[in-house]
């Protein structure tokens, strides 16, 4: 029975490599003594991972006394009596069974004791005390301390399953075969090579690593050493043998490139200056600018934990024995902890289901997510549906149909919806009415989150509406009108007066003038509002780029108020109809325009009478600005809200949405601002000439505050307004996903609900004094104790957990809340809120470029508790989440939860987060509702 790889000792000597070989006697124990005349033998023992004792072989051998034997750490031996046998004779089998248990109870003994002494050893000879003598002992006993860690390092990879711990440590991603690979790497040999050979400056376009280009170039110059040349250029049979060995699916090959990259003298020694420059260069590969800053003190933090006998370099297994501890650093700083995952979660989905019935599925749940907006649609399509019909069916009686025909009943049809729908528009932006309705029992039946969106659907049909009415009139009833005979004319002779009007007389009327005016103000307002112009994704030569970016919808969008003059006006001089009561589009207008109207009031005074004073200014890396302002006594808002900003230095007149990322209990307002926009980026160079530069010790490239020299530019606020996320105290799980700059409105959750945590502890804290005192009085009628006690109940969060996925891909964005990141570590001891971190601009765990990252912030969040990518006690992953994992493994942990999933941030995710939610909500009761936000 044979192990491998065998780990074979030398008898009470650990530091001698080699056979075990123990001399002793076949008629006695070890360890005794033993007359010259009696016969020994040479035993070659094998000693396996599990303690388990095999016997190698039996030879005539010297004697050696056992005790007296010499070992790293035992006291000088004594004399040892020594006589060689010249013949081997055998002895009887009972006693060589006898002599085979005796040596292998002692041999496990010391066996046992082997990790013991290993470690003390370590610590007797450390560099301190090797080095503390100034003499050759201090060092070979340094020497001989990492020989006993290597020894354990090898049995550790043994028994920890390295071929599991060890996998990764890829160069080259590729979700295609070698086949395929090796010939795309061809193709772009052919490309680019020279005269039949590949230069080095194409070395990392040719493989796929363009972007790493530095890394690239360290791995060509790595493997040129291999081959002991020094090379600029390399020929397709060369290029296909560097290709082989980094596609090497051997952990062991891979790690000694990794090595030799490092290694440049080829001397099997990696230096401290060695590590910082492989931290340098991997920091540089994955945008880490800050890391590179700290790269020499990383450096020292992998000396320290690797080279522990201060030798001044690390070796081959050193950095294989890093990699082993990697897993139980992450496990240690691990900041979620799962359950296993519930199996009767998954039964439901895993059951074939016909056609029909996942259809039927598909249906009831796109019903149960949308009846909000399925029954206000219907109602709306039902009453313009009705307007058209009854406006066709009653000029159908008119004189005028025998004139116009159909197209005056379309042309009126249209009008009517236009009147109705030139009036609803307004009430999505009526904000603050918006934010009163959505707190009332009227917010369970209306989907107030898609106010915008029902607003451009109207404005959609409104399109609609203007096509059909202004092209039926300009081109088919206006001409019939014109073209009539003198006989069809008397028919409409009331409307037009004895002389038959010109196609110019009907143009240039005020219905005419009107009607035109209003359709080229609304073709411009509806084009600049659209996202190609709003977003400035269409790229348009000066002066006309002005046309795009937001300050053009902005400003464009204000046009409505002319036009809507223009409509009251259009609407009083109609050609068909004299009587006042039934010129209706003044009625369809008033009610909305009135309560718009007194909504633009209410924030003019309002924001006059929020004066806020700045208190901190602070300009972040990724050009994010964050205002932190006084609070107005009057200022209440909820978690998630957001509220409108106004700086009179930039523009007197643009107000721009912001979310606010304090918490409702907090003292002050602040909001975190990009530059993603022109206004934006005006604000940001209008507060950074206020600022100064950053103290020492404080974050922020630029800081103000109230003791700033500069006077600070004036602020004024409207709000708050409603927002999806305000909804998060109906769930009893929370999932908030925030993309770049959309963890804003999280932030204020998250803060708030560690607020709740310390108020809740409290007052169970003092709930429970207050029990010990009930129960002196037990039976007691006073109301007063019960009104004392029931308000605390109300208190009581139904939240109990909370999971914060931010996805960034800047390094300098974690800068922006760091201080609540590190309160949230702190505070939250109960495990109520966890946090996640992920950097995109990082490769994923495994790949060669991002290995020594991954150590060192293992290493590093393991002995100091800080992330060294984001600063904070949370530790960032890297590349993006397996969001199916995430759903999963918060699925299992809180089984029939019902869980809030809250997503701010580009559309480009809420697609694949929706429908996880509808794959999860098939297999269990556990009831995902999804909520978004763009920005």
């Amino acid at each position: 029975m044979r192990a491998a790889p065998k780990h074979e000792r030398r008898w009470a000597s650990d530091s001698v490599p080699g056979n075990a070989k123990i001399m002793s006697s076949g008629l006695s124990s070890p360890g005794t003594e033993s007359s010259a005349a009696e016969e020994f033998v040479e035993v070659t023992l094998d000693l396996q991972d599990d303690d388990r004792i095999i016997l190698r072989s039996v030879e005539p051998a010297t004697v050696i006394n056992v005790d007296n034997a010499v070992s790293v750490g035992s006291e000088t031996p004594k004399s040892a009596s020594i006589s060689r046998s010249p013949t081997f004779k055998r002895s009887s089998s009972s006693l060589l069974r006898q002599f085979s248990q005796e040596l292998k109870a002692e041999a496990v003994a010391k066996a046992r004791q082997f990790s013991q002494e290993l470690k003390a050893e370590l610590k007797r000879f450390s560099w301190s005390h090797g080095h503390s003598s100034g003499g050759g002992n201090g060092f070979d006993s340094a020497l001989a301390a990492r020989a006993l860690r290597k020894r354990q390092a090898q049995l550790d990879r043994t028994r920890s399953g390295a071929h599991k711990a060890l996998r990764g440590l890829r160069f080259i991603s590729s979700k295609s075969n070698g086949v395929d690979a090796w010939n795309e790497i061809q193709s772009n040999f052919d490309k680019l090579a020279k005269d039949g050979f590949l230069y080095r400056s194409d070395f990392a376009q040719c493989i796929g690593m363009k972007d790493s280009k530095e890394f690239a170039l360290e791995l060509f110059d790595a493997l040129s050493r291999r081959r002991r040349l020094k090379v600029e250029k390399i020929s397709k049979e060369e290029l296909f043998e560097f290709w082989s060995q980094i596609t090497d699916q051997s952990f062991d090959s891979r790690l000694q490139i990794f090595f030799d990259m490092v290694d440049k003298n080829e001397d099997g020694r990696i230096t401290e200056e060695e590590v910082k420059e492989i931290i340098m260069l991997s920091a540089s590969a994955n945008k880490l600018s800050r890391l590179k800053e700290q790269a020499e003190e990383y450096a020292a933090l992998i000396m320290e934990e690797l080279d522990p006998e201060r030798l001044g370099y690390i070796e081959l297994w050193q950095l294989e024995t890093l990699l082993l501890q990697k897993d139980t650093y992450l496990n240690y700083s691990q900041a979620l902890s799962y359950t296993s995952q519930a199996l009767s979660q998954n039964i439901q989905g895993l059951r074939n289901k016909s056609p029909i019935t996942r259809i039927r599925t598909k249906l009831l749940y796109y019903l149960q997510e949308n009846w909000r907006r399925i029954w206000v649609l219907t109602l709306w399509i039902m009453i313009l549906v009705g307007l058209f019909t009854w406006k066709f069916f009653q000029y159908k009686h008119k004189q005028a149909y025998n004139v116009m025909g159909y197209c005056l009943l379309t042309a009126k049809g249209a009008a009517e919806t236009l009147k109705f729908n030139m009036a609803i528009i307004l009430l999505p932006v009526c904000r603050n009415t918006i934010t009163w309705i959505r707190s009332t029992r009227l917010g369970f039946f209306v989907p107030f989150d898609d106010n915008i969106n029902f607003h451009k659907t109207i404005a959609a049909a409104i399109v609609v509406g203007v096509i059909l009415h202004v092209g039926n009139h300009l081109a088919c009833d206006f001409p019939r009108l014109v073209q009539s005979t003198d006989e069809n004319y008397n028919y409409v002779k009331g409307y037009f007066g004895p002389d038959k009007p010109t196609y110019l007389d009907l143009v240039k009327g005020w219905e005419g003038v009107t009607g035109i005016l209003m359709v080229i103000l609304m073709a411009v307002a509806f084009t600049l509002a659209t996202r190609w112009f709003r977003r400035s994704l269409i790229k348009l030569p000066k002066p006309f780029d002005r046309l795009t970016g937001f300050n053009a919808f902005w400003y464009s969008h204000h046009l409505f108020f002319i036009v809507y003059v223009l409509l009251v006006i259009h609407g009083i001089f109609l050609y068909l109809e004299h009587r006042w009561y039934r010129k209706t589009t003044w009625m369809y207008l008033a009610v909305p325009v009135l309560l718009y109207a007194g909504e633009r009031t209410l924030r003019f005074f309002r924001s006059g009478f929020y004066s806020v004073r700045l208190l901190k200014v602070a300009i972040y890396p990724g050009n994010v600005l964050a205002l932190q302002m006084s609070k107005p006594p009057q200022f209440r808002y909820k978690s998630g809200q957001y509220m409108f900003v106004q700086c009179p230095a930039v523009s007197p007149f643009e107000w721009h949405p912001f979310s606010i990322t304090s918490a409702p209990g907090d003292d002050y307002l602040s909001v975190h601002i990009r530059q993603l926009g022109d206004w934006t980026q005006e604000l940001k160079r209008v507060f950074a000439e206020a600022c100064e530069p950053p103290v020492a010790g404080k974050s922020g490239l630029l800081r103000a505050d109230e003791t700033t020299k500069k006077c600070l530019p004036k602020l004024l606020i409207d709000g708050p307004y409603g927002a999806p996320a305000q909804d998060y105290r109906n769930y009893d799980v929370l999932l908030l996903v925030g993309l770049g700059i959309g963890a804003t409105p999280f932030i204020s959750i998250l803060k708030d609900l560690l607020n709740n945590i310390v108020k809740m502890e409290e007052q169970a804290d003092s709930i429970a004094d207050g029990g010990k005192e009930s129960d002196l009085s037990f039976g007691s009628t006073d109301s007063s104790s019960s009104a004392r006690v029931s308000p605390k109940r109300k208190k009581i969060l139904k939240t109990t957990n909370a999971y914060f996925y931010w996805v960034t891909r800047e390094q300098g964005s974690f800068d922006w809340f760091k201080g609540v990141m590190n309160e949230v570590a702190e505070m939250d001891q109960r495990g109520v809120i966890e946090m996640h971190n992920y950097l995109t601009s990082v490769y994923e765990e495994g790949d060669a470029r991002s290995a020594l990252i991954t150590m060192v912030q293992a290493l590093n969040h393991a002995k100091n508790g800080m992330d060294i990518v984001s600063g904070t006690r949370v530790r960032t992953h890297f590349a993006r989440p397996n969001w199916k994992k995430v759903f999963s493994r918060i699925c299992s942990k809180h089984c029939s939860a019902k869980i809030g999933v809250f997503y701010c941030g580009a559309p480009i995710l809420a697609k694949e987060l929706s429908n996880l939610c509808y794959e999860f909500n098939q297999k269990g009761p556990t009831k995902f509702d999804f909520h978004k936000e763009h920005f």
